[in-house]
This record gives structure tokens, C-alpha cells and sequence, in this order.
């Protein structure tokens, strides 16, 4: 994950709005979300739902939807973000991922659900898939943020790069940039702050004790070997980091590889993707390549 993106008892309503976009209150909460033609889904049949990354409504996932038209989706704009209000009740990952279990319910959007998801949303599927096993049956995580980073795994992948900041303290500081500052809007500053208090005290400590996958089909698209930018080079600079980017990148690009292939080995229709050069992006740099696995990992729920 590049630097620059480290970047529910409930009352339900559902009414329209323009463009297609939809609202359900889940308590006293508005979320909006965009789904197509569920009226023409067929009965057990899968539908993708798409989870975001940081500070990321369900817009940042066009390039897919645009390229798949004829398969069902669901995308939402994670609590605070985009349309969607702040519920300050959501505190924790564990709560994200009810509340888009509770927003698909509200939605009338049933199981089976192939779970898309992208930089931090990617820890958010893997939660999901744990909290509610039966309802998924498919992932594709699209360069995700390493939640199974351990603290001797951050030291020693800090001391092999000549760096004096590891990963898991560029995330803190990150987001603890963003907490104060005045430019990203509420949403934004309010995900940042409930994010870095939830890894204060132990790095995703809700994904710890997670039991293994079940034996679904599983795609990884993991970018590595990346170019320095800009943005890299100068929060290294305004935060004093003191990274030595391309070895810390590397360092822990292998320990991050290293744990997603360990997370898939016992799921037999699984794929490890590996995209040296490519941006944190990936499906924005190449949609085509994520929308036809996509479309593959579809056909295969299908047939389950």
C-alpha cells in the first residue's frame, strides 16, 4: 500500500435519489449506495459488493463497473464518506463491517456476495467474509493494506531498510496527520481518527484470532517494485520519517506478499497476482485486467 494512501436492531428506510443513488437509514444514520437492476438478479445468484479504501466513497470503483455491465453490483459510500452521514457509534472495524452487513439488508440485497476490496478495504472483506462466512462466496482484494503485520515483523523489515520509521508508524502518523488537518472534510477526518484509534494499542487487533478462509475463490493483485512519488518523498521529508523508501518499500512488499499467499493456501481456486511497477491503483492503471478476473471469479460463484 503506497504511503500517499495510507492515504444495527434497526429503523430501515430505502428511498430514491438522482443518478440512481439510494439511501437506507440504518439507526439514525443515512448511507447511500448504487446498485443495478436487482429485480433482474436471479435467485441465488451472486452479486459483487464493493468496499473501498481509505477516505474513498463507492465511485472510486467506475473503471470495474463500467467495464461489467451486465453484472449485478452494490456499491456504498462508507459511513461519513461521500453522501453518506457520520454515524460516531461506528468505532471499529468489526462495526464497518456490520454496518454494510446491516446497509445490504436494508438494500433488500441478499447473499451470496463476492466481496471487492481495495487498499484498506481489503482487511474490511477478509472481516466480513470471518463475520459472515455463509453470506460470501468469492473475494478479490486489489493491492490491500497488510493487516497481518506483526511488531517484530515492522522492526526488523525497519531495520534491514536503514529506516528510522517502520510501517505500522508511518500509518499513526499519517492518520494522525489527516485527524487535524482542515482540507479533507469531515468524512475523511472522521475515518482518519476512528482508524488510527483502533490501531493505537495493537496494530488490527480485530484480525488477530481470525479463523482461516473458507475454501472460496480468492484473486490478489498485489503491485510492487514500485516508483518513489512525489507525495512519498515529501511526507517522508515533513514528518521526518527517515525512510529509505525503495528498501523499506521492498522489505515489506515481501513480508505482505509472504502473508496474502499464506492467507490463500488452502483455498484451492485461488490466485496471488503479482504486478511489479504498477501503481497502488490497480484498478484505475488497468481495469480491464481486474474486470475480467473479476469476471472469471463471478462465473466461478456462480457455480457453486
Amino acid at each position: 500500500m503506497k504511503i500517499s494512501a495510507l492515504l444495527i436492531c434497526c429503523m430501515l428506510s430505502v428511498t430514491a435519489f438522482a443518478q440512481q443513488t439510494q439511501f437506507a437509514t440504518i439507526g439514525k444514520t443515512k448511507l447511500a449506495f448504487k446498485t443495478s437492476s436487482p429485480e433482474k438478479r436471479k435467485p441465488g445468484s451472486p452479486i459483487i459488493v464493493y468496499e473501498a479504501g481509505f477516505g474513498s466513497g463507492g465511485g472510486s470503483f467506475a473503471p470495474l463497473t463500467q467495464l461489467l455491465p451486465d453484472i449485478p453490483y452494490f456499491i456504498y459510500d462508507r459511513n461519513g464518506l461521500g453522501e453518506s452521514a457520520i454515524d460516531p457509534n461506528v468505532k471499529t472495524d468489526t462495526d464497518v463491517v456490520v454496518q454494510l452487513h446491516n446497509l445490504l439488508a436494508a438494500a433488500t440485497i441478499p447473499p451470496p456476495y463476492l466481496l471487492v476490496g481495495h487498499s484498506l478495504g481489503g482487511p474490511y472483506i477478509r472481516l466480513y467474509a470471518a463475520t459472515y462466512p455463509e453470506e460470501v462466496c468469492g473475494l478479490l482484494f486489489s493491492d490491500p493494506t497488510d493487516f497481518m503485520l506483526t511488531t517484530a515483523e515492522d522492526e526488523a523489515a525497519k531495520k534491514a531498510s536503514n529506516s528510522k520509521t517502520g510501517y505500522i508508524e508511518v500509518m499513526k502518523a499519517m492518520f494522525g496527520q489527516m485527524s487535524g488537518d482542515s482540507n479533507p472534510d469531515a468524512g475523511v477526518r472522521n475515518e482518519a481518527k476512528r482508524t488510527l484509534a483502533n490501531m493505537t494499542a495493537v496494530f488490527f487487533r480485530e484480525y488477530r484470532n481470525l479463523q482461516p478462509l473458507k475454501d472460496i475463490p480468492v484473486t490478489l493483485f498485489i503491485s510492487y517494485a514500485k516508483k518513489v512519488e512525489y507525495n512519498e518523498e515529501q511526507m517522508n521529508k515533513d514528518l521526518n520519517l527517515g525512510i529509505n523508501i525503495l528498501p523499506w518499500w521492498k522489505e515489506y512488499d515481501k513480508i505482505r506478499i509472504a502473508h496474502y499467499a499464506d492467507m490463500i493456501a488452502h483455498n484451492r481456486e485461488s490466485r496471488l497476482i503479482l504486478l511489479p511497477g504498477y501503481s497502488h491503483g490497480i484498478h484505475h492503471q488497468d481495469p480491464e485486467l481486474v474486470a475480467g478476473e473479476l469476471r472469471e471469479l463471478y462465473q466461478r460463484c456462480l457455480s457453486k
